[in-house]
C-alpha cells in the first residue's frame, strides 16, 4: 500500500499578487533611474558570482568523482576484487556521489533545496511505483550481490537460457550464449528462479549411456570401454582430490538391448571435449576393435492360424 503525503502550499490570492505587482511597479517609478540601475548592477553581479561559483563547484566536484572512481578502480584491482562487485559498486557510488553534487549545485544558485528534496522524493515516490519492476530488479540486484550464487565469467543456465556471465549490472544481467548472442537477464526475476551454475566447481563428471545387443559379454565390454577411457588423459582418476576413477556397469536390460552406464570425472574446462571424444570413440572403436554390436530395436511377431 503506496500513502502519499501531501505538500501544503500556501495560496496567493488575487488581490496580493495585484498589490505586489503595484509595490514594484511604484518603486521603480519612484526610484531614481541611476538608483535603479546601480541596483540591478548589483543584482547581475551577485547572480554572476553565483553562476561562477556553481560552475566552479561542479568542475571541482566532477574531478573529485573522477579521482574517487580511480580509486575504487585500483582499490578493486589491488585487492583482486571479481568484477560483479568491482562493477556494482563502481556504479552504486558514482550514482550517488552526482545526486548529491547537483544538489550542491542547485543550492548554490540560490534555489530552496528544502523544496528541490520535497519534490524529488514525491517524484520518486510516483516514479517507484511506475517502475515497481525496475525497484524488484534493483532488489534483486542487491540479492544477486550479497548471496552470489553466480559470478562474472560463470557459465550457467537461468530462466531457459544458458551461457557466460559477461556483466552483472544493478538492475540486469548478460549473458554470452555459446552461438555468440547477448542475452539480458532482468535480476528480479533471476534472484527468485533457479539457477543452475554449470562451472561453480572445479570438476565435472561426464556421464554416458552406451547400449549393446544382447548375448554381449558383460566383462568384455566393461573392460573395452575402461580400456578406452584410458586413452584419454583428459580423464581423471582417484589420485585428483574430489574425482572417482572411471566406473562402467551394466544399468539396465531394456526392450532390445543391454545398457550400460560409463561415469567418469574431468576438469570442468575439458567437459566437452572429454564427452564428444568418449562419444565418437565408444562407437567408432567398440564394433572395429573389440567385436561389440550396437542393437537395433526388434519386435516378435507371432502369426496364428485356426
Amino acid at each position: 500500500m503506496y500513502i502519499l503525503q501531501t505538500i501544503p502550499v500556501p495560496e496567493i490570492s488575487p488581490d496580493s499578487l495585484a498589490a505586489k505587482k503595484a509595490q514594484l511597479a511604484q518603486h521603480i517609478m519612484t526610484t531614481p533611474p541611476n538608483e535603479l540601475l546601480s541596483e540591478l548592477g548589483h543584482q547581475a553581479l551577485l547572480f554572476g558570482l553565483k553562476v561562477l561559483a556553481a560552475l566552479a563547484i561542479y568542475a571541482l566536484g566532477a574531478w573529485i568523482i573522477s579521482l574517487v572512481r580511480k580509486a575504487l578502480k585500483k582499490g578493486h584491482k589491488r585487492r583482486k576484487t571479481e568484477a560483479t562487485l568491482a562493477t556494482f559498486t563502481e556504479s552504486l557510488v558514482t550514482i550517488s556521489m552526482w545526486v548529491v553534487l547537483i544538489l550542491i549545485v542547485v543550492g548554490t544558485l540560490g534555489v530552496n533545496t528544502t523544496s528541490l528534496a520535497a519534490l524529488l522524493a514525491a517524484g520518486g515516490m510516483a516514479i517507484g511505483m511506475a517502475l515497481s519492476g525496475t525497484v524488484q530488479n534493483f532488489a534483486g540486484g542487491i540479492m544477486l550481490l550479497v548471496f552470489r550464487p553466480f559470478k562474472v565469467g560463470d557459465f550457467i543456465e537461468a530462466q531457459g537460457y544458458s551461457g557466460l556471465v559477461t556483466e552483472l549490472t544493478i538492475v540486469s544481467t548478460k549473458l554470452r550464449t555459446t552461438d555468440n548472442r547477448t542475452i539480458i537477464l532482468p535480476n528480479g526475476a533471476l534472484s527468485n528462479g533457479n539457477i543452475n551454475n554449470i562451472t561453480a566447481q572445479p570438476l565435472r563428471r561426464v556421464d554416458l549411456e552406451v547400449t549393446l545387443a544382447y548375448g554381449t559379454d558383460v566383462e568384455a565390454a566393461k573392460s573395452a570401454i575402461l580400456e578406452i577411457i584410458a586413452d584419454q588423459p583428459l580423464f581423471l582418476n582417484a589420485d585428483t582430490p574430489g574425482a572417482a576413477s572411471p566406473f562402467v556397469a551394466l544399468k539396465e536390460l531394456r526392450d532390445s538391448c543391454i545398457c550400460f552406464v560409463v561415469r567418469a570425472w574431468v576438469n570442468a574446462p575439458d567437459y566437452w571435449t572429454a564427452y564428444f571424444w568418449l562419444t565418437e570413440n565408444v562407437y567408432t572403436r567398440l564394433p572395429a576393435q573389440y567385436n561389440l554390436s550396437f542393437p537395433f530395436p526388434q519386435l516378435d511377431i507371432h502369426l496364428k492360424q485356426n
